[in-house]
């Protein structure tokens, strides 16, 4: 008997029929004997929809209150999906997040998990009651609902399974593992057998949409066995541990699974990203701090940096990339403070995309990142700022060219499928 916590993503909650299935693919774990906890996420797009409403109503929300909108799309399919469970013949119930409780620090909409009260949900999942918990939601320190940004829901699965010591935690999605690139661009995509969690961490930073960031270095930290599967099966398939997903394991437990891997794991591309650039900015010491000090306090991300030389005049022009979802807010802090940091203009674009390719062989291979640029090139595709870490390479590039940018470097790198 094992302990699972299963983590299901809005297309498999997308109305009753769906919902449905997922009930039978965890009423199967249930009748093999483990004990089990299910977190869901909201239905396809409701999140998108009350967001919306959010911004109708006031587009600087308050992320208090938008965190209580928001939080409500989880509770409808935890509620929903433990009404079928019950239609089956199955005991479970739903505990939203502020009933477990799982405690959570820092700012509303971005919150982290601080630690879960786990004692009661252990006893319900001992006892043989299903435990249904809406994802992305948890409790703040004053005892206000907050949520854990997008894809939130991943990292409450892993925070549970970490929190219950499950013996793995399942994220079933839309694809049924992680693959070398995005399949709905290239063809010959591969599915890997494995990745490790420094390689997922680097893909969902990067725009792999599988998992959310967080949630793998979650998983990293407190060594929680992930499985990548897809809950569109038939109603008659094998148990979780039988489907060829992907695992998301250590450096040395990838070691034994693949001897012979290639440098490049994955090629991943984010359309999410927005530029920005200041114009004459003081060239001195302390100016750069007064443009990311402020974004760093509110919570906004930048990503790739770029500054110029210096000109003569003692001025250069600093570019930097935030999420779009932050753009207007980037605007508008670096406007408040156009006076302390000195700068002449703000221009934006937020028709950009990222590139980014990802692999432990980078550590002790060389010309990784130059055989990037030269088969962007080769392709006239302009590179636009540059980023790298131990094991990623990534560009910035018009986003009209993301598309092209992926099948180029995927075939580059060798990661294409043969051919049958």
């Amino acid at each position: 008997m094992a302990r699972i916590v299963m983590k299901f993503g809005g297309t498999s909650m997308a109305g009753t029929e769906r919902i449905r299935r997922v009930a039978n693919i965890v009423r199967r774990q249930q009748d093999a004997g483990h004990e089990v906890a299910v977190v869901v996420s909201a239905m396809a797009g409701e999140t998108d929809r009350l967001v919306n409403f959010c911004r109708e109503a006031n587009p600087l929300f308050d992320a208090a209150e938008y965190d209580v909108v928001v939080a409500s799309g989880e509770q409808v399919t935890a509620g929903l999906l433990a009404l079928t469970l019950q239609a089956l013949g199955c005991r479970a119930r739903s505990w939203l997040g502020w009933q477990v409780p799982i405690r959570t620090v820092e700012s509303h909409a971005k919150a982290r998990v601080e630690g879960i009260d786990s004692d009661r949900l252990v006893a319900a999942m001992q006892s043989g009651e299903i435990a249904v918990l809406p994802g992305f939601q948890g409790l703040s320190i004053d005892g206000r609902v907050t949520t854990m940004g997008r894809g939130g829901s991943d990292t409450s699965a892993v925070a549970v399974a970490a929190a219950v010591k499950a013996d793995r935690c399942d994220i079933y999605t839309d694809v049924d593992g992680v693959y070398t690139t995005d399949p709905r661009i290239v063809a010959k995509a591969r599915k890997l057998r494995a990745v490790t969690y420094e390689e997922m961490l680097e893909l969902a930073s990067v725009g792999a949409k599988v998992l959310q960031t967080r949630s793998v270095g979650l998983a990293m930290k407190e060594k929680v066995r992930v499985q990548v599967l897809s809950s569109f099966i038939d109603a008659d398939a094998p148990p979780a541990d039988l489907l060829p997903g992907t695992l998301i394991v250590s450096d040395e437990e990838m070691e034994t699974l693949d001897m012979e891997r290639q440098l490049v794991t994955g090629i991943a591309h984010d359309k999410n990203e927005a530029k920005v650039i200041l114009t004459r900015v003081p060239d001195k010491p302390g100016a750069v701090a007064n443009i990311f000090t402020p974004l760093a306090d509110a919570g906004i991300n930048v990503d790739m940096i770029i500054q110029n030389v210096g000109r003569d005049k003692g001025e250069t022009d600093v570019t930097f990339t935030v999420p779009q979802a932050d753009l207007i807010r980037t605007e508008a802090l670096l406007e408040d403070r156009r006076g302390d940091i000195g700068f002449n203009r703000i221009i934006t674009d937020s028709k950009v995309a990222k590139i980014s390719v990802v692999g432990v062989g980078m550590k002790s291979h060389a010309g990784i990142a130059a055989q990037m640029f030269a088969a962007l090139a080769e392709r006239t595709i302009n590179i636009q700022a540059i980023t790298t870490s131990e094991i990623k390479v990534s560009v910035l590039i018009d986003e009209d060219e993301t598309e092209l940018a992926v099948r180029i470097l995927h075939t580059a790198y060798g990661l294409d499928a043969e051919e049958d």
